[in-house]
């Protein structure tokens, strides 16, 4: 297990009232936020399966998952043990429980908006753990 603490400033200065730019081919790229409240940012895994999401993480606050494009689904953990979540377009999921993702045609072909926290701390344990 390993803790993560995120604290503000934790996104990148951007140019108001532009457009934003999003690299292909990232996990994980913050894109903007407003200091002391949020960050958004896009997510878009390598691994292909839930079988390759060896570790998940939890934040102590919610985040908010959005599909953007492609298919994008998240690897839940739960009582009874880990379930896949689909995301689907223009159905936001609010996440609490520990979770991972994966693009399931293939290596970053899905990308969701996410938005959380400016500041959290995340726990990071082995998905068998949880």
């Amino acid at each position: 297990m390993r803790r993560v603490q995120t604290r503000p400033p934790s996104f990148p200065e951007v140019d108001r009232d532009a457009l934003l730019s999003i690299e292909p081919g990232k996990r994980w790229q913050v894109l903007c936020g407003d200091f002391g409240h949020w960050r958004l940012g896009v997510y878009s895994p390598p691994e292909s399966s839930a079988e390759q999401c060896e570790e998940l993480e939890k934040h102590d606050c919610p985040e908010l998952f959005l599909l953007l494009s492609g298919k994008v689904s998240l690897v839940l953990a739960e009582k009874a043990g880990t379930r896949v979540l689909a995301l689907e377009p223009n159905k936001p999921v609010l996440v609490t429980s520990p979770h991972s993702g994966f693009c399931p045609e293939g290596a970053h072909t899905g990308a969701a908006l996410v938005i959380e926290r400016d500041s959290f701390d995340t726990e990071y344990r082995a998905a068998k753990e949880w």
